[in-house]
């Protein structure tokens, strides 16, 4: 089964994502700051990661550096999940080692779905 980890500090959020990839077929892990997030990362090995950028002990991306220096983990893509506007969100991607963005709030269900398979290697 394909496992995502989602390093996000709000509940709800994090339910609708869950509710949403566990309907359909992936498994769910989460954290709700950076430090959880870096260690769930390194024992889940997940196939995606989607990072929040705002998180509250370290920023998401501080977060996606930690996580690239992790030679276990370089092969990961880290998606950013983001409230932050959309240019802010680019820019985060190309200056962080970022494989892409989501913009929240995830209003269209069909829409994440796809988004979340295209950075997926294996869907």
């Amino acid at each position: 089964m394909t496992k995502i980890l989602v390093i996000e500090d709000i509940p709800d959020n994090v339910a609708l994502v869950r509710r949403t990839l566990s309907a359909t077929g992936y498994e769910i892990v989460h954290a709700a700051d950076a430090e959880s997030g870096l260690q769930m990362a390194l024992v889940h090995q997940p196939d995606l990661i989607l990072l929040d950028l705002g998180l509250p002990d370290y920023d998401g991306q501080t977060l996606a550096g930690w996580l690239r220096e992790e030679t276990s983990l370089k092969h990961i893509p880290i998606v950013a999940l983001t409230a932050w506007p959309e240019e802010t969100a680019r820019q985060m991607v190309e200056n962080y080692g970022f494989d892409g963005y989501i913009c929240k709030p995830v209003t269209k269900v069909s829409e994440f779905i796809s988004q979340i398979k295209s950075y997926l290697k294996n869907p």
